[in-house]
């Protein structure tokens, strides 16, 4: 189970305007203890394709941003939005 939607004044992107041209991305936001109890579900986003970009601490949490680039997903024969 993916952790809980951010409330609003966390909502600022942990991550480069340009990463949104090349690829698809999801942020999670997370308490540390929270963050190590999900390895199985990392493991199943990288089996599924997505890369950990990369993983940070804001306001005490953790913030991981995952991506697919635009380009596998178009090989792959998935929609890109």
């Amino acid at each position: 189970m993916p952790p809980s939607p951010p409330p609003p004044e966390l909502e600022s992107r942990p991550y480069p305007d340009a990463w949104e041209s090349v690829a698809e991305l999801r942020v999670f936001r997370a308490t540390s203890q929270r963050w190590a109890s999900l390895i199985d579900w990392r493991r199943d986003m990288r089996r599924k394709g997505w890369a950990l970009l990369r993983v940070a601490t804001e306001h005490g949490d953790v913030v991981a941003v995952f991506g697919r680039t635009k380009g596998e997903l178009l090989s792959r024969g998935q929609t890109v939005s």
